[in-house]
């Protein structure tokens, strides 16, 4: 949310914060009335009434009368965003496939579409080129125009200019990604850290919602994370942050391609579970979510088969928790099909031997339910940040 604005701000700008603080409310929690406006908000009616007015007459929001009504005596009106007032492009790069949409204030999805990556389509010129062609034409089909753009990479990206300097599991090396969307589509483009995105769609709509430190970790053909940090992402340098994956959990593991050995990634990303589960390496992704459920009904199995990667995730785990302090560990992507057992047994052991743990009261772990849009959400919402502030 918005921070309150300090003592001596200008009317103007008071009134701005106002709006976008409004604004945000709207779009992130959903429809409510003025009086919870009021209350939520902390300002009187009057400014609340100015406020809604003013962006009803602009068509921003629009009051309607709810659909289920209680009580007698004139119903109060919700206020509602409106999709088509202002709508973003989200785009989402993954190893295998690329999935972009156009959403609309309030999160509402307008439309879609994804293609797999085989041979040269894996290129960044071709991935660029591909994603322009397919958001021109679907604008064109919706006949919107889009005011911002948020990109999920799973590399490291500088948040300035959305340059992707390594994108490992991509095969991408100093990519100028923000810039070339910049250039094609005129608005700004916002690109960050696939895991750091899910870990904003997860505070904003999903598991983390109401927390003000989590983090969100995730598999995929790496492991990478995101954290929230007193109600905000934690950025870093320039941007380069969440490379959780690349804690070294045993220094007599298997070399990675960063120059370690042992790093987190390698002992429970996907090739790592392949190997418990005796998979051949690479095998498909649906192969190793089937072997997980059919685990979850055997829990002596669970044990035996994913002894060793328990140890390495909560390992990794309670290394995350000492150093941030979280109340939620969120797990997401490959993540979501573990045997429920096990990541009890996982929260247990970190309640048992995390000290920060111990001294905050505990911190939950669960799996995400945000299924495999959370990083399509989360670029939205990232692309969302700056214009809530112009609408």
């Amino acid at each position: 949310m918005s921070s309150t604005p300090t003592a001596g701000a200008r009317p103007d700008e008071v009134r701005r914060h106002n709006r976008t603080a409004l604004l945000r409310r709207l779009h992130v929690v959903g429809p409510c009335t003025r009086a919870a406006l009021a209350t939520e908000l902390g300002l009187n009616r009057s400014t609340i009434k100015a406020l809604v007015d003013g962006l009803a007459e602009s068509g921003v929001v629009e009051e309607r009368v709810p659909r289920a009504r209680s009580g007698a005596g004139r119903p109060s009106l919700l206020v509602l965003p409106q999709p088509l007032a202002a709508v973003v492009l989200a785009v989402d790069i993954r190893v295998e496939q690329v999935a972009i949409a156009l959403v609309g204030l309030g999160g509402q999805l307008l439309g879609r579409d994804s293609w797999n990556l085989r041979g040269r389509a894996g290129e960044p010129a071709e991935i660029i080129t591909r994603i322009i062609e397919s958001t021109r034409l679907l604008t064109e089909e919706l006949g919107v125009q889009v005011v911002g753009a948020g990109v999920s990479v799973p590399g490291v990206v500088r948040r300035g200019d959305g340059y992707v300097h390594e994108a490992p599991n991509l095969k991408w090396t100093d990519v100028p990604l923000g810039d070339r969307l910049t250039g094609a589509f005129g608005v700004p483009v916002r690109v960050a850290n696939d895991a750091e995105i899910a870990a904003l769609a997860e505070h904003l709509r999903g598991a983390a919602r109401g927390s003000l430190d989590a983090v969100y970790v995730s598999a995929d053909i790496g492991v990478g994370g995101g954290v929230i940090s007193d109600g905000t992402t934690l950025r870093g340098t320039a941007g380069y942050v969440g490379e959780l994956g690349h804690i070294v959990v045993n220094p007599d593991g298997r070399a990675c391609y960063c120059g370690s050995h042992g790093c987190w990634e390698t002992e429970v990303g996907e090739l790592a579970l392949c190997r418990a589960l005796d998979l051949p390496e690479h095998s498909p992704r649906g192969i190793v979510v089937a072997e997980l459920r059919a685990l979850s009904t055997d829990p002596d199995r669970v044990a035996a088969t994913l002894g060793d990667f328990t140890r390495w995730l909560t390992l990794g785990l309670i290394t995350i928790v000492n150093v941030f302090g979280p109340e939620l560990v969120v797990l997401g992507d490959l993540f979501t099909a573990l045997p429920p057992a096990l990541v009890t047994d996982v929260a247990a052991a970190i309640a048992e031997r995390s000290l920060v743990s111990r001294a905050i009261g505990g911190t939950r772990v669960v799996t995400s339910t945000m299924g495999a849009d959370v990083k399509l959400i989360g670029a939205a919402e990232l692309a969302f940040e700056p214009v809530l502030d112009l609408v």
